[in-house]
């Protein structure tokens, strides 16, 4: 199963854009793909969620530690509901990108995605295939 990760800008508003990604990959790989997401209630990750799941598709999340647990996390329950900290943010970035095979990351023209780019970073680390679209 090809696991593709799906991040970005929480500024990220071209919901189509994710919508017509996300289909492809449902026409080219029916079950044999699993969406991941960071879990955030906005920008891409919400859009790559949304879609996902309107697809009927396999689909994970990596919320950072101060998240509630949800049936869609993919790491066991005592891993959440700790201390916010501005590291878990972090930590979820570089688990999203040694967890997936493939990384896509929506960041709008001209926007500075410091959190994206940090999963972009790790994935790039790991020799992971990674694609950034606008």
């Amino acid at each position: 199963m090809k696991k593709v990760g799906i991040v970005g800008s929480r500024e990220y508003t071209n919901k189509l854009k994710i919508k017509e990604f996300i289909y492809k990959l449902k026409e080219k790989f029916d079950d044999n793909v699993e969406i991941v997401s960071g879990g955030c209630k906005y920008g891409a990750d919400k859009y790559a969620k949304k879609y996902a799941i309107e697809f009927d598709m396999n689909y994970v999340e990596f919320p950072p530690a101060h998240n509630s647990y949800n049936q869609h996390c993919i790491l066991e329950r005592e891993n959440y509901g700790k201390r916010y900290a501005v590291w878990n943010y972090f930590d979820r970035n570089k688990q999203i990108a040694e967890y997936s095979d493939y990384l896509v990351a929506f960041i709008p023209d001209g926007v500075k995605s410091k959190g994206t780019m940090n999963t972009v970073s790790h994935a790039k680390t790991l020799n992971k295939k990674v694609v950034i679209l606008d």
